[in-house]
């Protein structure tokens, strides 16, 4: 291998991953009405602007249908600083309001650059349950900002 070169466990062939979202819906004893939009790929800078509306919308589209909104990051590379600020842009009216967006199971990599940027409009949960817990009150606080729980990934 060259020198300066990547080796070739890294390298993805292809580039990138491109980003792909999903909304699920989904009804949960004692919580009522759940929003998860799952996201799928790389965020970098050519799709951060649209990760960041769709993120926008999605909580908006939950909240006019009376639902939790909640965000599956456990299939995502976020690959530079454009795609945290995008989660910042779409959370920022949640953060004003005194609340924060449930991110579940983001990868450690993702994890460790969400909790060192301490966006106060997400909030981490290791897995879907735990971020239900947290919503109907069993669980860590569902409103304290991006902090990584307590014995998570990443912990």
């Amino acid at each position: 291998m060259d020198i300066g070169q990547p080796s070739p466990s890294r390298v993805r062939p292809g580039g990138p991953a491109p980003l792909l979202l999903q909304t699920v819906h989904e009804q949960r004893t004692g919580l009522g009405g759940i929003s998860v939009l799952k996201a799928r790929g790389t965020v970098d800078a050519t799709n951060a602007p649209r990760f960041a509306e769709a993120l926008a919308e999605h909580v908006a589209d939950a909240d006019r249908a009376a639902e939790h909104p909640l965000l599956d990051l456990s299939e995502v590379y976020l690959a530079c600083a454009d795609a945290v600020r995008s989660l910042d842009r779409a959370t920022g009216p949640l953060a004003r309001a005194g609340r924060a967006l449930p991110v579940v199971q983001p990868r450690p990599h993702v994890r460790e650059a969400l909790t060192a940027a301490g966006l106060p409009g997400i909030r981490l949960h290791a897995s879907l349950t735990s971020a239900l817990d947290a919503l109907t009150g069993r669980g860590p606080a569902a409103q304290e900002p991006a902090r990584a729980e307590p014995g998570g990934p990443g912990r």
